[in-house]
Formats: C-alpha cells, structure tokens, sequence
C-alpha cells in the first residue's frame, strides 16, 4: 500500500469516522512494514483539509469568553476536542506533504496521527456522555493556518508545529486540569493526563526531527528558530511555558534558556 495516497485519502476525508478508520489503517500497516514510500502524484497544497461541516469555524477573535458555568466548560471541552481533531490532520499533512524524508519519519508522523485519532476519540466520547457531540460549537482555524504557511519546507513545519502550537499544550493543560478538577467534569483530568503523556512524546519527535534537518543542513538550532518564529509569528512566543515538561521533550538547556528570556 503506497503511504502517501492512502494519507491524502485520510487527510482529505470529511467523514470523522472514516478518517480515524484510515489513520487507523495506516498505524497498523506502518507497524507491520506494509507501506511503500514511493511518491508517484504531484504534492498538492491544502487551503483546506478533510472536515465535517461542523463546526462552524471562525476567527479566533470573534470567539467569546468561557465563564465557569457548566455550558462554558463543554465549550472548554468541546475547544479541546477540536484542537485534537486539527491535531490528526496536521500529523497527516506531514506524511503526506514532505515525500523525501527518512522512513524513519513517516513512522513516527503516521503514530502521531494514530494517538491524535486516539484523543479526538476519547474526548468526543464524553462529550456525548454530557449530551453534546464535536460540531456543536464554534471554533476557530488558527492550528491549520500555521500547516499551510510551513508547507514550503519541512524544517519551518517542525519548528513551529509541534515545538510551538503542540508544545503550548504543553503549558497549558496543568491549568486546564486545575480547573476541571473542581468542577462536576472531574473526569476530563484523567482524559487529559493520557493526552499530557502522548503530547510530550509527540513534541519530542518534532524537536527531534527539527535539529536532525538542521544538522543536516549544518545550520545553527536557536537562531534558525528564532527567524522561523519572527517570520511567522512576528512576535515572541506566549509564555509561561512548563519548563520540565518541555525538559521531557528534548527541548535543549540553550532553547529552554531562550524562552525563559521571553
């Protein structure tokens, strides 16, 4: 089975159910060494990935507030299942997009969709055992902007996807969790903890794959990352930042130095 067509075919599935069949199919083939990595179609750009048509999605700015009632933490929880949804597509569109890399990599980007699969999964499940269901609320696209504007070159794309948005889940779900814990959705802690650990390893892989094409390149980490951020960003990256998680990701004593500056 040719890896690349069968992860466009996930990658552009708007049938939720059908794309964690596909990405569970390409798991399983990956494990069992049963893909070829021959590319034989021209690579496309993706304005726009496979989604179902809720939700409605919207500038990030336009979203309001969550306050603490028990609508504004579905909305909380619905937020969080969407970000694992683009999260399934963002590690597709890198299998697919880069198509002469290591085998090595599609690997490790294909079990990165599989786990994503896995939350989006865990996540939509208990919001249909509090009555709602992925869909049912705004959301916004700002995870997949950042896809299209790294699709020029894979070492941008692992600067700033996993080492930047994935690793600001890194900081953020200890306080997330802090918040979930007190209220009647106390289960969303435990959910939260199996994402917690995967996204670490995740992060990892990005941060692994960013300094090997680096090396590659014989090109210097932190100040390559530093022009990636300012030509994408165009500002420092939001802090604070979970140092000793980001220590468990292989972010380096210098990198760690570096955002402790921010």
């Amino acid at each position: 089975m040719n890896a690349f067509k069968l992860t466009h075919r996930a990658l552009m599935s708007n049938v939720i159910d059908d794309k964690i069949k596909l990405t569970q199919q390409l798991q399983l083939l990956s494990i069992n060494q049963k893909l070829s990595y021959e590319a034989t179609q021209k690579i496309q750009k993706i304005p726009n990935p496979g989604r179902p048509k809720k939700p409605e999605l919207v500038r990030f700015q336009s979203l309001p507030q969550r306050d603490k009632s028990d609508l504004g933490f579905i909305k909380t929880i619905h937020a969080i299942c969407h970000i694992e949804f683009n999260a399934i597509n963002l590690a597709l569109d890198a299998v697919y997009r880069f198509q002469d890399m290591p085998k090595q990599f599609y690997q490790d980007w294909i079990k990165v969709a599989f786990e994503e699969s896995q939350h989006f999964t865990l996540i939509n499940n208990y919001l249909i055992e509090q009555g709602y269901q992925y869909g049912d609320f705004k959301a916004h696209n700002g995870l997949w902007k950042m896809t299209v504007d790294t699709d020029y070159d894979v070492l941008a794309r692992m600067a700033l996807v996993p080492r930047v948005l994935e690793a600001r889940g890194l900081d953020v779900t200890p306080k997330i969790q802090k918040r979930f814990m007190s209220s009647k959705f106390s289960a969303m802690v435990d959910i939260l903890d199996i994402i917690f650990f995967d996204e670490i390893n995740h992060v990892k892989t990005g941060n692994t794959w960013f300094h090997y094409f680096c090396k590659q390149r014989n090109i210097e980490p932190l100040s390559t990352f530093d022009k990636l951020v300012k030509k994408h960003i165009g500002s420092k990256l939001r802090g604070p930042f979970n140092i000793e998680a980001r220590k468990l990701a292989n972010f380096s004593k210098q990198e760690l130095e570096y955002l402790e500056r921010i």
